[in-house]
């Protein structure tokens, strides 16, 4: 595995990180991960050198009625493996505060005392640390964000104090869907260490202002739904039928026919430099140097395998690179989701 400085924090990550959304619990009506596995996966994502796990505190929960009650499922897994292997000191740790008010993403003009309130901040710090059976977090980020969060103070004074007092070492923001440049202001304020966005062959918006933003400030980049939820597997066709409410919505019968055709046009460009689409995929992402990890959704130890072998340092050609540019198709699917069912403004792969 290969490192990447995670911005200006001191930290140095796999550049294949691990996504856990689906590691543990029954989220949304996907099928029940099997959790034996999931621990599996996670020895093997560190037996060959992956360090860097992004979980969050509604991993895992959604599927019970009421977000104050029920277990934090990812979180719980991972700090029983970190328990059980005594790898604390291999792994660098990132988890996500969500909202109070539960309403993914974050609306604008909606006031922050709504959503991240006085106290509300260090109570969920505490409550992932206990999950997660650690002492300070690596990086905590906030799971939602209006960049006009930046005028205001509280927030800023209260993560100081967190950090004071040794239970986050660094802070990041995991940005609404689709709004890559929804943050600039705030990382003019120099609290925020990492940013983590929505990034892929679909999605490229990023390369516009963001990514020269992180290079240039030195913020950490961790890119998010590389694979678009599964649409850049492969494995999508025209018979394609989901189970659960979710993929069904993002791979309705009427969007299947353009994902079949635009996938089939980017496996036309596989060869000698991407064997497979996850793999061309995956590659795009590291090929920008702004990025310090991408993070797809692991809890398989033979995706763990097939993640891991994607990081040995080789780029794409600037010939694929300038290609892979005409395949932009920068659209959000995720709207008309039901807002009882958001999180963070999309589902996590």
């Amino acid at each position: 595995m290969k490192y990447r400085p995670l911005g200006k924090t001191g930290l140095n990550v796999s550049e294949v990180g691990m996504g856990t959304w689906q590691l543990a619990g029954n989220p949304w009506g996907w099928d029940a991960p099997d959790e034996k596995e999931s621990m599996r996966a996670l020895y093997r994502f560190v037996e060959l050198g992956g360090n860097f796990i992004d979980t969050a505190w509604v991993y895992g929960r959604f599927g019970v009625d009421n977000l104050s009650i029920g277990k934090h499922s990812s979180e719980e897994l991972i700090g029983k493996f970190i328990k059980e292997s005594g790898n604390r000191d291999k792994v660098i740790i990132a988890s996500k505060i969500p909202c109070k008010n539960r309403k993914w993403p974050a609306r604008k003009g909606v006031s922050i005392s709504e959503v991240f309130p006085k106290g509300y901040i260090e109570g969920i710090v505490d409550e992932s640390l206990k999950s997660l059976g650690i002492e300070m977090l690596d990086l905590m980020q906030f799971h939602v964000w209006q960049d006009d969060f930046a005028r205001e103070d509280e927030w800023k004074d209260e993560i100081s104090r967190i950090t004071k007092k040794g239970k986050v070492l660094h802070w990041g923001i995991s940005i609404n869907d689709y709004q890559p440049s929804n943050c600039l202001k705030t990382l003019d304020t120099g609290l925020i260490a990492t940013i983590q966005c929505i990034f892929n062959i679909f999605h490229q918006k990023p390369t516009e202002r963001l990514l020269p933003y992180a290079k240039d400030h030195g913020i950490g980049v961790i890119a998010r739904v590389p694979l678009d939820e599964g649409g850049l597997t492969g494995h999508i066709t025209l018979d394609s039928r989901f189970d659960d409410e979710l993929r069904s919505h993002y791979f309705s019968k009427e969007r299947l026919p353009e994902f079949v055709e635009r996938t089939k046009n980017l496996k036309a460009l596989l060869g000698a430099e991407a064997q497979t689409l996850p793999e061309l995929a995956l590659r795009y992402i590291l090929s920008f140097d702004a990025i310090s990890t991408v993070i797809p959704g692991t809890r398989k130890v033979a995706y763990v395998d097939a993640n891991a072998a994607v990081s040995d340092e080789r780029k794409l050609s600037t010939g694929l690179m300038d290609e892979l540019k005409k395949h932009a198709w920068e659209r959000n699917f995720y709207v008309d989701v039901d807002p009882a069912l958001e999180k963070d403004g999309h589902i996590e792969q």
